[in-house]
Protein backbone atom coordinates (compact mmCIF):
# COMPACT_ATOMS: atom_id res chain seq x y z
CA UNK A 1 0.00 0.00 0.00
CA UNK A 2 1.10 3.37 -0.71
CA UNK A 3 0.41 6.31 1.52
CA UNK A 4 1.04 10.37 1.67
CA UNK A 5 2.99 11.56 4.50
CA UNK A 6 -0.06 13.63 4.88
CA UNK A 7 -2.73 10.77 5.14
CA UNK A 8 -0.20 9.08 7.41
CA UNK A 9 0.22 11.50 9.93
CA UNK A 10 -3.19 11.77 11.30
CA UNK A 11 -3.66 8.04 11.45
CA UNK A 12 -0.09 6.97 12.39
CA UNK A 13 -1.01 4.34 15.17
CA UNK A 14 -4.20 2.82 13.07
CA UNK A 15 -1.88 2.16 10.11
CA UNK A 16 0.74 0.60 12.44
CA UNK A 17 -1.45 -1.58 14.16
CA UNK A 18 -2.91 -2.98 10.14
CA UNK A 19 1.09 -3.60 9.71
CA UNK A 20 1.39 -5.66 12.80
CA UNK A 21 -1.71 -8.05 11.51
CA UNK A 22 -1.63 -8.27 7.68
CA UNK A 23 2.35 -8.65 8.07
CA UNK A 24 2.26 -5.92 4.75
CA UNK A 25 4.79 -2.90 4.36
CA UNK A 26 3.56 0.80 3.84
CA UNK A 27 5.01 2.88 1.28
CA UNK A 28 5.13 6.60 2.60
CA UNK A 29 5.56 9.12 -0.20
CA UNK A 30 6.49 12.55 -0.35
CA UNK A 31 4.78 14.52 -3.12
CA UNK A 32 4.25 11.12 -5.04
CA UNK A 33 8.13 10.42 -4.52
CA UNK A 34 8.40 7.39 -2.06
CA UNK A 35 10.53 7.96 0.85
CA UNK A 36 9.99 5.16 3.60
CA UNK A 37 8.90 1.67 4.07
CA UNK A 38 7.29 1.02 7.38
CA UNK A 39 7.07 -3.23 7.20
CA UNK A 40 6.80 -5.40 10.83
CA UNK A 41 10.13 -5.98 12.60
CA UNK A 42 11.32 -10.15 11.74
CA UNK A 43 13.40 -11.53 14.40
CA UNK A 44 15.44 -14.61 13.39
CA UNK A 45 14.79 -17.53 15.87
CA UNK A 46 17.87 -19.57 14.40
CA UNK A 47 20.83 -19.36 16.31
CA UNK A 48 24.13 -18.64 14.59
CA UNK A 49 25.55 -21.88 14.65
CA UNK A 50 21.99 -23.33 13.10
CA UNK A 51 22.67 -20.13 9.90
CA UNK A 52 26.31 -21.64 9.64
CA UNK A 53 25.42 -25.53 9.96
CA UNK A 54 26.40 -26.83 6.58
CA UNK A 55 28.56 -23.55 4.76
CA UNK A 56 31.75 -25.31 5.93
CA UNK A 57 33.61 -25.98 2.03
CA UNK A 58 36.84 -27.62 4.11
CA UNK A 59 38.25 -28.40 6.81
CA UNK A 60 41.52 -30.19 5.86
CA UNK A 61 44.55 -30.52 8.36
CA UNK A 62 42.83 -28.42 10.82
CA UNK A 63 45.51 -28.45 13.44
CA UNK A 64 48.99 -27.90 10.63
CA UNK A 65 50.64 -24.94 11.85
CA UNK A 66 49.80 -21.87 9.50
CA UNK A 67 52.72 -19.92 7.52
CA UNK A 68 53.15 -16.32 7.08
CA UNK A 69 52.79 -16.64 3.18
CA UNK A 70 49.24 -18.59 3.74
CA UNK A 71 47.76 -15.34 4.71
CA UNK A 72 45.87 -12.96 1.66
CA UNK A 73 47.16 -9.79 3.55
CA UNK A 74 46.68 -6.45 1.24
CA UNK A 75 48.08 -3.52 2.93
Amino acid sequence: MKLSKSRFKPHALEIMRQIEQSGESVIITDHGVATLEIKPYQTSASSPFEILHGSLVSYSQPTEPVADDDWNVTQ
